[in-house]
């Protein structure tokens, strides 16, 4: 059962999850529901089509998507945008999407929360920890990923994906709610 609990971050490579053999089974199928951290790495810098969103630039540099995944597959949503990242699924729904199968950009690691519903509050403190230790810690392009909420984007870029990662990391435990 989901929770607005944070606090368990796992950290997931593309090829394990490419090959089945991911912790999680996001992999085979397998995996819980949760709320997750995509890490894309952007080179060359790009201008790349968000569709309802329009035209973006994306400078060479880490970006980092919030998602949540509380359907039937649950985490295994993460495969999709992982296959779309490979090019080996060609369908654009979500923003991340575009970012995604853009040809300049790479799926450098997911950050999963499982079983915690936390989409909006990890993309605050995801913005949050980025801005406090990054100046480019602002949101590429205002509504992206957010086009069901009232955040200004749930999309942060950062200088390198390394950074962003443990970034995400320590945003999934600060994601928690404060008990008094």
């Amino acid at each position: 059962m989901p929770t607005d609990a944070g606090g368990a971050a796992v950290v997931l490579d593309p090829d394990t999850i490419a090959d089945g053999t991911d912790t999680l089974g996001v992999g085979t199928g397998d995996a819980p529901p949760g709320t997750y951290v995509l890490v894309f790495g952007v080179d060359p810098g790009a201008t790349i089509d968000v569709g309802a969103l329009g035209t973006a630039e994306f400078p060479s540099g880490a970006y980092a998507y919030v998602g949540s995944a509380f359907g039937p597959s649950g985490l295994g949503r993460v495969d999709r945008h992982r296959r779309v990242a490979a090019g080996s699924h060609d369908v654009r729904h979500w923003h991340v999407d575009y970012l995604g199968g853009h040809a300049a950009a790479s799926l450098d690691a997911v950050v999963a929360a499982p079983d915690a519903d936390i989409e909006c509050r990890l993309a605050a403190a995801l913005r949050d920890g980025v801005a406090g230790a990054d100046s480019d810690g602002d949101a590429p392009l205002p509504g992206f990923g957010a086009s069901d909420c009232d955040c200004p984007a749930h999309l942060v870029a950062g200088a390198n994906a390394g950074h962003l990662r443990g970034v995400a990391v320590d945003a999934v435990k600060n994601a928690a709610p404060r008990r008094r």
